[in-house]
């Protein structure tokens, strides 16, 4: 009775060592992941999407059914500790030779009551606590991802649609560049070969249109998927009136990166693992049962109010395993692998936040300059186009540096708008893996 008290023992998160080295050594509070989703993400029309996605994707749907499953779970669980009521009604009609039948009958209620001496039925209901947990912190994951997610496709429209404008403002270049050329070319200032190269550079653009143009329909069509809608328009506005926060620290405790929902799933997991190991345990021990019962027993003609007989029991049993052909044993072994199995994952989750918020800082970081770079590139090749243009009027440079230095600028363009997507998309990672904009 006294070992029994070992089963009744709350979980407990586990220390998990050496986990501080994956991030920064700077522990500031980091006040991104603060920002409720709506404060984050300012664009008005990514709102309504985020919004509409979170009513109708399939897998939050989902999520929900599993969260009532594991209500009516816990529900049961609750019950077991109330004790169990039958009742059975017998009748008995008999007759002998020379004799007129006979009518009796037997009503008997019954209860019987588990004493939960060693913890089987609180360590059940414990863990089906964690596990009703578990699916509201699988439903803020999948919430977290989805909403990451969604922002990303949009984002991803909005750097199409900024391409897409770059190229067809080329298209248009190269077209004139070509009418100038055959005019240069008329007047034996210019050869066949550079309007040529001019017209080549110009189908290249072209087919880039039109890829852009297969990208966004694509990407249109993969986000109402998303919002688990059949496809329609997306009003969207552009990349350059994006904003986000910018005022929160960089440093990221370990403390943070714990609370962030799929971490906390984890961590659920965990402790359901630990309240069925000492389930299992419990099983090793004997089981104490009260059971009563009462009744009445007449012959026919009397009445419940007025019988002729009363039936009073009350039995109390105690049940020891001895031999159940290794089932208990098992079991106990069983639950323990998967407890080990439960911590292993619970590290890997840590390992996996920590790699996620130090990729993602570093993306965002990275872009950010990169996008820097592109400004002060994007001047230089503007001015080199002008200068070659002039130089090319007055003879001394040739169509094709032109040329030259016109495709570069359009890599240029292209590029900085490639950059200034991955410094947001660096920005929304690294709010979702520090587990920003979840209702816990």
């Amino acid at each position: 009775m006294l070992g029994g008290c070992s089963f009744y023992t709350h979980f407990e998160r586990p220390n998990v060592p050496n986990l501080h080295e994956l991030y920064e050594a700077d522990t500031t509070y980091t006040r991104l992941a603060n920002y409720s989703w709506r404060e984050f993400f300012t664009d008005t029309l990514l709102q309504n999407y985020i919004e509409r996605g979170l009513e109708y994707n399939i897998d939050m749907l989902t999520a929900k059914l599993n969260i009532d499953q594991a209500e009516a779970a816990l529900e049961a669980a609750k019950y077991a500790f109330l004790p169990s009521v039958s009742a059975s009604l017998q009748s008995t009609l008999s007759g002998g030779s020379g004799d007129g039948a006979t009518f009796s009958y037997n009503l008997t209620p019954t209860a019987s009551w588990e004493v939960d001496a060693f913890g089987r039925l609180w360590n059940a209901k414990q863990g089906a606590e964690v596990a009703l947990r578990q699916t509201h912190l699988a439903e803020q994951a999948i919430k977290s991802k989805l909403i990451a997610t969604i922002a990303n496709n949009y984002y991803t429209l909005l750097m199409l649609d900024e391409q897409l404008k770059t190229s067809r403002h080329t298209l248009t270049t190269w077209e004139e560049n070509i009418r100038t050329l055959t005019a240069l070319k008329r007047a034996g200032k210019a050869t066949e070969a550079a309007v040529l190269q001019a017209k080549a550079s110009k189908f290249g653009v072209e087919g880039s249109v039109l890829t852009l143009e297969r990208q966004i329909v694509e990407q249109e069509e993969a986000l109402a998927t998303l919002m688990g809608v059949l496809p329609f328009e997306i009003k969207r506005g552009t990349l350059a009136d994006q904003t986000f926060p910018e005022e929160w620290s960089i440093g990221v405790p370990l403390e943070l990166v714990s609370l962030r929902p799929d971490v906390l799933q984890a961590e659920a997991n965990l402790a359901t693992k630990f309240y069925a190991y000492n389930e299992a345990r419990s099983h090793l021990y004997p089981q104490i049962t009260l059971t009563g019962s009462a009744g009445w027993v007449d012959a026919v003609g009397g009445a419940i109010a007025d019988p002729g007989e009363f039936i009073l029991k009350l039995v109390g049993g105690i049940v020891q395993p001895i031999f159940a052909r290794g089932v208990n044993k098992v079991r106990v072994e069983v639950a323990t692998q998967q407890h080990q199995s439960a911590l292993l994952q619970y590290r890997q989750a840590l390992l996996n936040a920590g790699a996620e918020v130090n990729n993602a800082l570093k993306r965002w970081q990275t872009s950010k300059e990169r996008y820097a770079i592109d400004l002060k590139q994007i001047v230089t090749l503007r001015a080199a186009v002008w200068n070659t243009q002039l130089l090319m009027k007055y003879g001394s440079a040739s169509y094709l540096e032109v040329l030259t230095a016109q495709q570069n600028l359009l890599n240029a363009e292209l590029a900085q708008s490639s950059d200034r997507y991955s410094e947001i998309q660096g920005i929304i990672q690294l709010y979702y893996a520090l587990g920003g904009g979840v209702e816990l």
